[in-house]
Order: C-alpha cells, then sequence, then structure tokens
C-alpha cells in the first residue's frame, strides 16, 4: 500500500506538470501522417548509431517514447519486453526513445540510460538519445510513454498509449498496442487507432 500511495503521488505530481510543460506548440501527429526524420541518426546505449529507418521491418516500425524515471514508464515498462516480442512476431521494428534534453545531465544522462537498460533488460530493444528533443518535437510526442505506429510506408496507423491499465498487467482489458500490431501484420483496420497518451510530459529545454 505504501509504495502504491507513493506511486499515485508521484504519478499526480507528472500529470500536474504535464499540464503545465512544454511541446504544446509541437502538434501531435495524425493517422495517415508520414513519419517525419526517418533517415535521423541517434546514439543508442549499445554505442552504435541508428535511424529509424535502419530498424524498419517488413510490416513497419513501432517507437516508444520513454525515459529512465517516469512513474508511468516505471508502471509500465515491465511489458516492453513482451512488446519486442509482439513486434518481432508482426514483423515490425522497435525503438524506444529518451527525449528527455532537460535532464540529460541527471536521470537521463546516457550513462543512466546504459544502466537503466541493463537493469530493465532492454538488451535487444534499441534505446536512443534524441539531442535537444528534435524527434519529439518532430512527432509532436507530448508524454513518457507515448506510443507511435507506423507501417510499412511510413503512415503512421496507431497512436497513443500502450494499453488500458498502467497500474496493472493483469487487468488490462484493452491491449491497444497488442492488437494494433496484430492487426497491422495482418492488414486488418486498427481499431481504435487513436487513444489518450498517459505520462509524464518529455522534459525539453525552454528556449
Amino acid at each position: 500500500m505504501k509504495k502504491l500511495a507513493i506511486f499515485l503521488s508521484c504519478a499526480t505530481i507528472c500529470a500536474v506538470l504535464f499540464a503545465f510543460s512544454g511541446g504544446e506548440e509541437h502538434q501531435t501527429l495524425k493517422i495517415g501522417d508520414k513519419a517525419p526524420m526517418t533517415e535521423h541518426e541517434m546514439m543508442g546505449t549499445n554505442g552504435d548509431k541508428m535511424s529509424v529507418e535502419s530498424l524498419m521491418k517488413e510490416n513497419g516500425t513501432l517507437v516508444i517514447f520513454s525515459c529512465n524515471t517516469c512513474p508511468f514508464v516505471i508502471a509500465w515498462e515491465d511489458r516492453y519486453p513482451e512488446i519486442s516480442d509482439w513486434a518481432k512476431n508482426a514483423n515490425v521494428g522497435f525503438a524506444l526513445i529518451n527525449s528527455n534534453e532537460a535532464k540529460r545531465s541527471g536521470d537521463d544522462s546516457m550513462e543512466e540510460m546504459r544502466m537503466h537498460a541493463e537493469a530493465k533488460g532492454y538488451q535487444e530493444i534499441p534505446y536512443l538519445v534524441d539531442v535537444d528533443s528534435e524527434v519529439a518535437n518532430a512527432y509532436g510526442a507530448k508524454t513518457t510513454p507515448h506510443v507511435f505506429l507506423f507501417d510499412k510506408n511510413w503512415k503512421l496507423v496507431y497512436e497513443g498509449a500502450i494499453d488500458d491499465n498502467y497500474k496493472e498487467k493483469d487487468a488490462v482489458q484493452a491491449p491497444y498496442l497488442k492488437n494494433a500490431l496484430m492487426n497491422l501484420s495482418k492488414g486488418k483496420k486498427i481499431d481504435p487507432n487513436d487513444t489518450k497518451a498517459i505520462g509524464c510530459s518529455i522534459k525539453r529545454v525552454k528556449s
């Protein structure tokens, strides 16, 4: 109960911060929009530079904006390895992108990202640094986490949340992303294709 209370308190603070955060001027991509900056290279925690284009597989590419310390990410990230498996089964590329530029000298430094990736089992998941939040700005990403799923033609086919329950994995009733990946791989309609992204604000550097 104590851990839950702490989480809810932190989550409430994050929600308040999101309401007053930067990034509102960047319009979130809409369903059908083409992915921007596909050739833009970012450094990964494995020491390699890569672009989302280099990660694309036969049926498309999945991008989740994430970080190290947001309570919502912490609540959801035990599902990341499973999401990686879903993406592989759907023949879809997958990467996590950390755009928290304002925390780059602290909790979201490359060194902290490397340690976090190792501790949380991201070994097979590219975890990339988005310098100056350029990719987040181009996507209009708002929160950590924030999901963007593109088809093989780089058209956005799903955007929003991972599922309908960040608190309890076993209580999920609507696995939005899992269903989207499954339907994309089978050429079926994705419904819903747009849900509300819930999380902490991406920590951009204020100009």
